[in-house]
């Protein structure tokens, strides 16, 4: 259960004053649904409004607090043009400027003779001092109220600073004196402040220093959320390496019959990363390991060649991938190594109904499947395996701790291995997976071509038809993706069917489309079509990122390339380089680029290793958005950067191996306050492990 004193905190947001059912959705949409989640939402910078000067010395560009009597309102005819207020002190006129201002609010609040003090942007217009929609107009008795150092929030439509900056100054009213859970000689060392007074510092800044990425209560906050997640993993790790474990070790009778099926050998990375899967899983212990590979390295051979030693000590093997498409793809390519070494496998996904899932349910059930590739239908409740040894899964989608632990309730002693197509740099590999042994895949197979990369500006899009035409009679295939536009399938969708129409018109008959928002079966029947050749150039979004393989496309083209993660450009590019044809990759730009951007196409320009390209990626864009919006798998921080936090990662991973060891159950009294911890920072489910162990 969680602990009481956190009860206020996970409250829904309608409990603090001012925010009813109309409200409430939009401070979901700007930090989320509970008090603490606007905790989180920390200040993106200061507006220091304790300058304060006379009207004529007062500088252009510079947030300034006045003290000035109103001398006249001064409306206008015209509706375009500003009401205008004429205020006055002892040096000079100062105009307060209003567009579609009421007048019976500006009288109300601002009445002639009478004195205010005014607050906003100084702005030098015609030899005159004026400030447009002044932030502040209060009575003289108030000035200290608006003196303030105020903290600067980012935004959502619908919501003010002013009202934003009231509800958070309301959450963190709420907040309890927690239990210290740092190390009293750690915390004295860094110089930091508790965790309430690190919170109440960055929500009420004294300065623009306050909010520094370097400041004592920043750094205390993101080493707060760092240790939350790398105990939770620490924990889970100890739980299952606590979890006895089947010894799986084959005969390797199929694996040998699937090894001469292969049309090419191993690489060395590949048979590295077996020999690792083999002694996990001939080990007393549950195996769960992470399969690291870059785009085309060979990571669903190894993962096959793995659930082979399930089947050979007479157990069942599951693979579970993120979309249909790639699940079919994976089908594809084992099924016919499958019959090599004559296993059954077979193919589960939601799309499946009636009889025909029933009989896949059936035969999984009585031991006569041997291998099930499948989507999130695999874990459904109805589905039943005779003896579940070995859960791959392919994890491009989100995929919790608490997740993995429920697998094992499909078998006894489960192994788990998790692939991931997406290379993470070493940093992030210990926030996502630090509760996993880790297999990297570092080589390409033989027989995959490098792809020519090249970057030009969207204005000589017509050249890139020409070369796609010309691909198109050479009896090549073309990918055109389309960006996503504003995280909107609405606009995606006018996007794509914007492109498929022109290429169609160039192109009669050769063009097919692929979204996010057809059906199931049409989907397939244009990738069969791609595949086939009867269409030549098949326009998309990124639902190609991942499982699409067609060994004659050879041309990548993607429009508005700066606008897509590094790690998702490269998983794209991979799709091409495929056969044995020479691939070009065309990343498509609206100039002019900011320097990040053209970094950014540069490195994927000058290199095909994913690996760097990651690494480069979390220096040019700090770890809250490494990997693009739409690659998952790796834990979103509210606080902590990993760009900047990297030490602070290394010292939390420290920490929490030190406190395992003399606190396992975490049973002390610092070990008490730990558990707020994990709660505070929704890390239930390894909690639950210590009670679950």
């Amino acid at each position: 259960m969680r602990p009481q004193c956190l009860f206020p905190l996970f409250a829904p947001v309608t409990t603090l004053p001012g925010v009813g059912p109309k409200m409430a959705p939009l401070y979901e949409r700007l930090a989320g649904p509970r008090v603490v989640d606007l905790l989180w939402h920390l200040p993106t910078s200061v507006v220091d409004r304790r300058f304060t000067a006379k009207i004529m010395e007062a500088p252009a560009g510079r947030i300034a607090t006045l003290e000035v009597r109103v001398d006249a309102h001064l409306p206008s005819d015209n509706p375009r043009r500003p009401y205008r207020i004429r205020c006055v002190d002892d040096t000079g006129f100062l105009h307060l400027v209003f567009f579609h201002g009421r007048e019976d609010w500006l009288r109300r609040n601002l009445p002639e003779g009478e004195w205010r003090v005014v607050s906003g942007l100084v702005e030098h217009f015609n030899n005159e001092v004026q400030i447009t929609h002044p932030d502040h107009i209060v009575p003289l008795d108030q000035r200290e109220a608006v003196m303030v150092a105020e903290p600067v929030y980012s935004l959502t439509a619908g919501l003010s600073l002013k009202l934003v900056g009231r509800t958070v100054a309301a959450a963190v009213a709420t907040a309890p004196d927690l239990p210290e859970w740092q190390d009293a000689t750690w915390l004295a060392r860094q110089a930091w402040p508790s965790w309430k007074e690190a919170l109440t510092t960055l929500h009420h800044p004294a300065d623009a220093a306050a909010e520094a990425a370097d400041s004592p209560a920043r750094r205390r906050l993101a080493f707060d959320e760092l240790l939350s997640n790398q105990l939770a993993l620490a924990m889970v790790r100890a739980h299952m390496r606590r979890l006895s474990g089947r010894e799986l070790a084959g005969d390797g009778v199929l694996r040998t019959k699937v090894m001469a099926a292969l049309p090419f050998s191993l690489t060395g990375a590949q048979q590295r990363a077996l020999a690792e899967i083999d002694a996990d899983m001939a080990a007393p212990l549950r195996m769960l390991r992470l399969l690291q590979g870059d785009v085309g390295s060979g990571k669903t051979v190894v993962a096959l060649l793995s659930m082979l030693t399930a089947v050979e000590c007479g157990a069942q093997a599951a693979m579970m991938a993120p979309t249909e498409i790639l699940a079919r793809q994976h089908m594809a390519t084992i099924h016919p190594l499958a019959d090599a070494a004559g296993i059954q496998v077979a193919l589960l996904t939601g799309r499946d109904k009636g009889r025909a899932r029933q009989a896949v349910l059936d035969a999984l059930a009585a031991g006569e499947i041997d291998l099930v590739i499948g989507t999130h239908a695999l874990f459904q409740e109805d589905v039943r395996f005779h003896d579940l040894a070995l859960a791959v899964i392919d994890e491009q989608h989100r995929f919790g701790v608490h997740q993995r632990l429920e697998l094992t309730s499909k078998g006894r002693a489960v192994d788990v291995l998790v692939m991931t197509a997406t290379p993470i740099p070493r940093t992030l590999l210990l926030t996502a997976y630090g509760d996993m042994d880790a297999s990297r895949l570092d080589e390409k197979p033989p027989g995959r071509q490098s792809v020519d990369t090249r970057v030009l500006p969207l204005a000589r899009i017509e050249e890139v038809v020409a070369a796609a035409g010309r691909a198109v009679a050479s009896g090549a295939r073309v990918y055109w993706v389309c960006p996503l536009v504003e995280e909107s399938e609405a606009s995606d969708l006018a996007a794509v069917e914007q492109r498929h129409a022109h290429l169609s018109e160039e192109f009669v008959g050769r063009v097919g489309v692929v979204h996010g928002r057809l059906k199931g079966a049409v989907k397939d029947s244009v990738m069969a079509a791609f595949a086939a050749g009867d269409v030549s150039i098949l326009v998309a979004t990124t639902v190609i990122e991942v499982g699409v393989d067609v060994p004659e496309a050879t041309l990548m083209v993607i429009e508005h390339a700066e606008r897509f993660g590094l790690a998702q450009l490269h998983q794209l590019r991979g799709r091409v380089g495929r056969g044995r044809g020479k691939s070009t990759c065309l990343l498509l730009y609206d100039a002019p680029l900011n320097e990040t951007a053209k970094a950014r196409l540069e490195i994927m320009r000058a290199t095909e290793d994913g690996f760097r390209i990651a690494e480069e990626d979390l220096r040019l864009r700090g770890g809250g958005e490494v990997l693009g919006t739409r690659q998952s798998g790796l834990p979103e921080f509210a606080i902590a950067d990993l760009s900047i936090d990297g030490d602070l990662l290394a010292a939390a991973r420290d920490d929490s191996s030190l406190i395992l060891a003399r606190d396992p159950e975490l049973a002390s009294p610092r070990g008490d306050a730990l558990r707020t911890l994990l709660y505070l920072f929704d890390r239930d489910a390894a909690v639950r492990t210590l009670r679950s162990g």
